[in-house]
């Protein structure tokens, strides 16, 4: 295969994140293989740099390019409309990675090929959803490079370390869950995420260190194929431990998890249950046999090899290119609008929370004063008591001393009257 510039398009290149980390993977793959990617995306961060530093080229804006890509990969319909516009004449394939997001809405556009999928879901919503024809999608489930996740040492027939791998994993959310059914069964637990601020650059490097990991995605299958028992788990709700009998299927969910329910301490404890280091290790062998990163280069090549040569054959006419920009132009302009009236909610409701707090800290302000002066009142009727006591005592006093003195004068008198 000749050598193709390819022009990889993402939200953001700046935390590790999902898609991010699919960038990088793809692009250094890529360019190990002779092709020569190139990344855009408005927003630069770490991700860009480490893809630079790996010798991928990173731009933020499409003007400063003096070449033309073979091909566009595109992630996230703004980012990927903004390249197929500025290069009105290269085709593309369009991967959606998400059945709920909105930048991750599939657009209709004559210059894309092909739609890649990454589970079932969001083949639904592809083909079901926005009725994308089945002929141009394509099934692309996530990968693991393999090179940097080596098998761990053999699990233990009884866990003791366990961890929380995700980057929406919060201390005031499902965590707290997860912690307490950790601790009924004796196992240590640490968390790596952005959520709690601990985000792992090289988690290749640690996660042979866990026996059980909660995870869900990509997180999920990296960890597998290091070979530690998963049990599928996010913000979104509980699945169940990953067994060999179901890893294929889980695998075109994503492994994530098929319904949101509360999470609950017995449903963990459930699926800590079911630990079997020798399922675990089958479950193990298994993806690393049908989800390296290498087997997805090479469909992704021939997707993009295909999209090539369908657009030579029939290249799309200016005017259905200008059309089907304009109905992209006309859904951006519904969210947007609807972005607005939720934005007026949001200010009106800000503004009420700031009435709000400005009536409860006067409320507290008098409150306070309300405080003070029972403290005084308080105060001034201790004092008042004090004299009144003190009163009683002198008057009480002074009457015995007077009783006294009258007694004394009447002895007095009777002695000089013997």
């Amino acid at each position: 295969m000749s050598q193709l510039r390819v022009l990889i398009t993402n939200n953001t290149l700046d935390a590790r994140a999902g898609s991010e980390l699919y960038v990088y993977d793809v692009a250094v793959a890529l360019l190990e293989r002779g092709h020569q990617p190139i990344a855009y995306s408005n927003r630069l961060g770490q991700v860009a740099d480490e893809l630079r530093d790996a010798g991928v080229p990173v731009v933020d804006q499409l003007d400063s390019m003096s070449v033309v890509p073979d091909i566009i990969h595109g992630h996230h319909h703004l980012d990927a409309m903004t390249a197929m516009l500025h290069f009105p004449h290269t085709p593309a394939v369009l991967f959606c990675h998400s059945w709920r997001q909105w930048l991750e809405m599939p657009v209709e556009f004559p210059r894309i090929r092909r739609y890649l999928a990454m589970n079932q879901s969001t083949y639904n919503r592809l083909t079901v959803e926005h009725g994308i024809p089945e002929r141009q999608v394509r099934w692309m489930p996530n990968f693991v490079d393999l090179s940097r996740y080596q098998p761990r040492a053999p699990l233990p027939a009884h866990p003791t370390h366990a961890l929380v791998f995700c980057n929406y994993a919060t201390e005031d959310g499902y965590l707290r869950t997860i912690r307490a059914a950790c601790a009924r069964a004796e196992l240590s637990l640490d968390v790596i995420g952005v959520g709690v601020g601990n985000s792992a650059a090289r988690p290749w490097e640690i996660l042979g260190g866990y026996d059980v990991v909660f995870a869900a995605g990509r997180s999920a299958l990296e960890s597998l194929a290091v070979g530690a028992a998963v049990i599928i788990c996010n913000n979104f709700g509980l699945g169940s431990m990953v067994t060999a009998a179901k890893v294929d299927e889980l695998r075109l969910q994503n492994f994530g998890p098929r319904s949101a329910r509360p999470f609950d301490v017995d449903d963990v404890l459930t699926q800590l249950a079911r630990y079997c280091p020798d399922d675990a290790r089958e479950t193990s062998l298994r993806i690393r046999s049908v989800a390296g990163l290498d087997a997805t280069v090479d469909d992704l090549l021939d997707v993009y090899t295909e999209a090539i040569a369908e657009h030579k054959q029939a290249p799309p006419s200016a005017d259905d290119a200008s059309r089907a920009a304009a109905a992209y132009m006309r859904q951006i302009s519904d969210h947007v609008k609807s972005s607005g009236r939720l934005q007026h909610s949001l200010d009106v409701l800000h503004a009420e929370h700031h009435q709000l707090r400005h009536e409860h800290d006067q409320l507290r302000h008098e409150r306070a004063a309300c405080v003070t002066a029972q403290a005084e009142l308080t105060s001034m009727r201790q004092t008042l008591t004090w004299r009144v006591r003190q009163r009683v005592l002198v008057t009480t006093a002074g009457k015995a001393s007077s009783r006294l003195v009258a007694r004394l004068r009447k002895r007095r008198g009777r002695r000089r009257s013997a």
